[in-house]
């Protein structure tokens, strides 16, 4: 699909939006396959204990962990480049967003709460506060092991 643009009088290709490039779509498949195959071999070998899933627990926090790492170290290198997209989309993307598993949290959390709503309400809100405060951890974490570079430009207002 071409334009003209109406500045420059030229014809200029559109470029095709992320979620239509193909190449990506199967990275952010293959990595999902691999996310969610992590996350059940977690499960299956924490196992839960007096109704509490350690496993989900587990690898939400790892998640939650590891994708601040991520971002923190992406966000600190310059600016987005394809490769850093391509790495944000199989990895945070793909595998932890198939790692991760929100949705069993709220299951676990109805189930618990029907058998022990106190246990149910600590896990639910402690998953929660606990998810944030490793995210923005592991954004620090990230940052800090993978400084910005000194030759790159900053802008500062």
């Amino acid at each position: 699909m071409s334009f003209t643009d109406p500045e420059r009088g030229n014809a200029s290709q559109i470029a095709q939006p992320l979620f239509a490039r193909p190449r990506l779509i199967v990275a952010v498949f293959i990595g999902g396959a691999l996310g969610t195959f992590a996350r059940e071999s977690t499960v299956l070998v924490v196992a839960a204990q007096e109704g509490v899933p350690w496993g989900i627990l587990l690898v939400n926090m790892v998640g939650a962990f590891s994708l601040g790492v991520l971002l923190g170290a992406l966000g600190a290198r310059d600016t987005e480049t394809p490769v850093k997209r391509d790495v944000r989309l199989f990895f945070g993307t793909g595998v932890l967003g198939g790692f991760t598993t929100y949705s069993a949290l709220a299951t676990d959390t109805a189930l618990l709460l029907e058998s022990d709503p106190l246990a149910g309400s600590l896990y639910a809100v402690g998953s929660v506060i606990a998810g944030i405060a490793l995210a923005a951890l592991g954004v620090w974490v990230g940052s800090r092991v993978f400084p910005r570079r000194a030759d790159s430009q900053e802008v500062v207002s």
